[in-house]
């Protein structure tokens, strides 16, 4: 699934292609991505002129002079400027200067219309680019359980998924099943600065290419090739030798090194 990093490059890879343009028609083409209602949502969008381009956490939204269009990747959701529509091409939004397509293999993403934003943002945590230590800090003190399923519940903080939670653990020498409870400030500080680390070098190498992700131009990202721990399972630690281990956390593949991040 894209995080972060993947929905900020996309974000900055359409804004210059769709900022400041109009809408002139919308086709949908599947009721998984699009909810409310295909012609529905396509007359709700087209003559709409687009203001800004922006995104919370792994969410995306296109501000509109009359509503909001949101967008959410899923697993294999893409959003393409002016690329060939294809076998799965879900959405096409045909402005005066191109198209934008919305891909998506299998249908977990989301492309909806909205009249203001969304309610399930007040259920989302702050953006974890903009969230301060202290109030990091706060939040954590709030908390129980293991340290990896606290990062990737999107309540917490918005953004942080698999990849950079591994990531940002292995920068702070925190083992992912370490008890929220036994972090001391000193640590949570490491690991707040770790994450913001992690994610910033993620966008300046334009996301994590592990599957098929590309930017809204087509381009894939390179940070993949500077991962230290994730789908590193039994090669060297880039820190110490000692074999990446895989485990699984909160349900999820968790990569880590027993050395460098001891429990």
């Amino acid at each position: 699934m894209p995080e972060l990093p993947e929905v900020e490059t996309v974000v900055r890879s359409i804004a210059p292609h769709i900022a400041g343009r109009t809408i002139e028609q919308v086709e949908l083409y599947s009721r998984f991505v699009t909810r409310g209602g295909l012609k529905k949502t396509a007359r709700q969008l087209a003559g709409r002129a687009i203001q800004k381009v922006w995104r919370r956490g792994k969410n995306i939204f296109i501000d509109l002079d009359h509503g909001v269009l949101y967008v959410h990747l899923g697993m294999t959701g893409k959003l393409l400027w002016d690329s060939h529509p294809g076998k799965y091409t879900r959405a096409i939004f045909s402005l005066e200067n191109g198209s934008l397509l919305y891909d998506d293999i299998r249908q977990f993403g989301r492309v909806e219309y909205f009249k203001s934003l969304p309610k399930f943002l007040q259920r989302t945590g702050p953006d974890a680019l903009s969230l301060v230590f202290d109030e990091f800090h706060t939040r954590l003190l709030k908390r129980t359980g293991q340290i990896k399923a606290l990062l990737l519940n999107q309540s917490f903080i918005a953004g942080v998924g698999n990849i950079y939670a591994d990531e940002t653990l292995f920068a702070a020498s925190i083992h992912p099943k370490t008890q929220v409870a036994r972090i001391s400030k000193m640590r949570a500080e490491k690991l707040h600065k770790s994450l913001l680390e992690v994610l910033h070098q993620a966008i300046h190498h334009r996301g994590s290419s592990v599957s098929d992700y590309v930017d809204g131009d087509g381009e894939k990202g390179a940070f993949q090739t500077l991962h230290a721990v994730y789908g590193r399972a039994g090669q060297p630690c880039p820190r110490c030798g000692a074999p990446i281990r895989r485990i699984v956390v909160a349900q999820r593949g968790t990569h880590y090194c027993a050395r460098c991040q001891r429990a």
